[in-house]
């Protein structure tokens, strides 16, 4: 059996050195690189391809961390994360990260025969092959929207954090190349904010780009605003504009779901709004405000959330109008999209 071919991600040199010098003599691991902060990881991920990465658990918290595990998910990359929990050798499970099928605990204190011996049992020896995302339709200049009347004239509002890349994928998935203009704030930290905007554009039939200041977002876009210093609101039009300000956090977040979900207001009977998993309350005041203004509003069921803490907090200020699985999501947000308002309205009454 080959080797396993390991990067060791510890920001501490001292005991990072120690974990290298316990393991490196074994003929089980191959150590290819060591880095000390997430985007040296990921450049070492994307150029060498590791079979595993041993990352602290202090890196596998931040934010940007779960926008590197989604992108190289098709590596089939195992992250085995160095926890103070002792909950020995198990995957991940009071963290917001368990149910997740590459990621898993060692404690801090482990020997080197365990680690190896965890290292073994997690990583796969037959590596998957992730397969390119089909080819774009495009949309072609004689394919235009604002004298198409088959189309919708509602737009979508999107808020996540904590889990929110898997969800995000599995809620664009249902949206075909023409879906309705649909903005979305996913908290993560500083950098990473392009390179998601790329994993969701390999993966979604949409195409996918970042906010950028001043823009206009029509059928057939989705636009993302994630690793800025800048929030993103919406200033109306046809097709509608947005603008980026960096005015300080909201709700403690920047860029903030209740930034765009607030400036929505005045177009909300044309708002279809999704709160998805995350921690803390941003999304669930500008989600309540958008309900009482006319708007369509969902919230993600707590069984289907990473972590239940924005879609609680909607739900508990009465700001959603059902809570859904997230499987069902993006089907019953494109469905909305297509009903007449009362229609809409008439039919989540009954439920």
């Amino acid at each position: 059996m080959d080797p396993i071919s390991l990067i060791i991600a510890i920001p501490d040199r001292t005991r990072r050195r120690r974990v290298v010098q316990s393991i490196e003599s074994s003929p089980q691991i191959r150590i290819i690189a060591e880095t000390a902060d997430l985007m040296a990881t990921f450049s070492e991920v994307e150029e060498q391809q590791p079979m595993a990465v041993l990352i602290d658990g202090g890196l596998a918290r931040a934010p940007e961390f779960e926008v590197m595990r989604a992108l190289f998910a098709a590596l089939d990359v195992r992250w085995i994360v160095i926890s103070d929990e002792p909950d020995t050798g198990s995957r991940v499970s009071a963290s917001p990260w368990g149910r997740t099928s590459d990621l898993f605990a060692v404690p801090a204190d482990i020997a080197a025969e365990p680690l190896i011996g965890q290292l073994r049992s997690v990583t796969r020896t037959a590596r998957r092959i992730g397969t390119a995302a089909p080819a774009k339709t495009t949309v072609g200049p004689k394919a235009d929207p604002g004298n198409d009347s088959r189309r919708s004239n509602r737009f979508i509002l999107i808020g996540a954090s904590t889990g929110g890349v898997d969800a995000l994928l599995t809620v664009l998935s249902a949206f075909p190349a023409d879906c309705p203009p649909t903005f979305i704030v996913q908290h993560t930290g500083g950098g990473f904010g392009e390179s998601l905007t790329r994993l969701l554009d390999r993966q979604c039939e949409a195409r996918v780009r970042p906010a950028r200041d001043g823009e206009r977002v029509t059928h057939g876009e989705v636009v993302v605003a994630a690793g800025s210093r800048a929030h993103m609101r919406l200033a109306g039009g046809k097709p509608m504009r947005i603008t980026l300000a960096s005015d300080g956090p909201i709700s403690g977040h920047m860029p903030s779901v209740d930034a765009m979900f607030h400036s929505a207001i005045p177009g909300a009977k044309r708002v279809v709004a999704a709160l998805l998993t995350g921690m803390g309350r941003d999304g669930a005041a500008g989600l309540r405000a958008l309900r009482d203004a006319g708007a369509t509003t969902f919230a993600q069921d707590e069984a289907t959330s990473t972590v239940y803490g924005m879609p609680r907090a909607a739900v508990e200020l009465g700001a959603a109008m059902h809570s859904l699985p997230l499987p069902k999501i993006g089907p019953e947000i494109l469905r909305i999209c297509h009903e007449a308002p009362t229609e809409t309205n008439r039919r989540l009454a009954t439920r």
